[in-house]
């Protein structure tokens, strides 16, 4: 099993930043990719960002890039997403997924943390 836990959720105005974390325990060894995905009030899950296990792959969705960034410390077994020009339509739950194997949807992640939200004001 593995233990995934999310921090850094909060309020910030259109434009702003925020940084997210996630700290993994358990059998973290196990896990290749971790990841965020997000759900917006109303919609399913989307997928946001992930890294392979030693940052060789990086993958983000279109609606991100340039300006998310996802980094991984294996040591620490943490990964955080630093979210700059921050978009209402960022607004939604976040989750930090682990996955086995590559995972580019929500569907292929293995372990879920509780969520932490981001709310984005105009």
């Amino acid at each position: 099993q593995v233990q995934l836990v999310e921090s850094g959720g909060g309020l910030v105005q259109a434009g702003g930043s925020l940084r997210l974390s996630c700290a993994a325990s358990g059998r973290t060894f196990s896990m290749d990719v971790m990841g965020w995905v997000r759900q917006a009030p109303g919609k399913e899950r989307e997928f946001v960002a992930a890294m392979s296990r030693y940052g060789i792959s990086t993958y983000y969705a279109d609606s991100v890039k340039g300006r998310f960034t996802i980094s991984r410390d294996n040591v620490k077994n943490t990964v955080s997403l630093q979210m700059n020009s921050l978009k209402p339509e960022d607004t939604g739950v976040y989750y930090c997924a682990a996955s086995r194997r590559v995972a580019r949807t929500p569907g292929e992640y293995d372990y879920w943390g509780q969520g932490t939200q981001v709310t984005v004001s105009s």
